[in-house]
């Protein structure tokens, strides 16, 4: 993890609507304060995502939920209790008033992080990150900050280095019912299914 004071100094410049390069437990993402429009837009920039991708979230905390979504399913909740913290990322419906970017189709994909730096910085500032993997659009994801740093030079306020970080990515669903997996990753489909009995 971060020592204190580079968490202290990532979470000020989240706070100011900056973007940040932290470890995950599966990536390097780049993240940004994911109820701010102005830094979502400046994330998206960087990323040169496409309006209609959506973009996940990483929680600091369960309390962080309600925030994102008032709607939790008994199936998002088994899951949860199940695979969080960790590399599961859930989609859930949206609560309203979610800046537009991290909405799609109602719902917003959500995870609580095992990660302690990305669940430090989320709760240093109050909110969910925005945390995509660190790469511009069809790159490959930065595995170290050397990578992340040719990607995203000075768009990028700080660099929290945690030396190689190349896990699969999360493993996207929506817990239904029925279950649907969006995007298989470190999480397998039989642990799913096993876990929603």
């Amino acid at each position: 993890m971060g020592s204190a004071s580079e968490i202290e100094r990532a979470a000020r410049a989240l706070d100011a609507g900056e973007l940040v390069v932290f470890p995950t437990e599966t990536l390097y993402g780049v993240g940004c304060h994911a109820l701010r429009s102005d830094a979502l837009a400046r994330l998206r920039h960087v990323k040169q995502r496409e309006a209609e991708k959506g973009i996940a979230v990483i929680v600091g905390d369960r309390a962080q939920l309600s925030l994102l979504s008032e709607d939790v399913s008994p199936a998002a909740r088994r899951l949860m209790e199940r695979f969080w913290p960790g590399p599961l990322t859930l989609l859930l419906p949206a609560r309203p008033g979610l800046p537009h970017p991290l909405v799609r189709d109602g719902l917003v994909g959500v995870r609580l992080s095992s990660s302690p730096t990305a669940r430090a910085l989320a709760v240093a500032i109050g909110a969910p990150l925005a945390a995509p993997s660190a790469n511009p659009a069809g790159a490959e994801p930065a595995r170290d900050i050397a990578a992340a740093r040719a990607y995203f030079g000075g768009a990028v306020a700080v660099y929290l280095d945690a030396g190689i970080v190349a896990g699969p990515p999360s493993t996207l669903v929506d817990p239904g019912p029925p279950l649907r997996i969006l995007r298989a990753g470190a999480v397998p489909e039989e642990d799913l299914r096993a876990a929603l009995g």
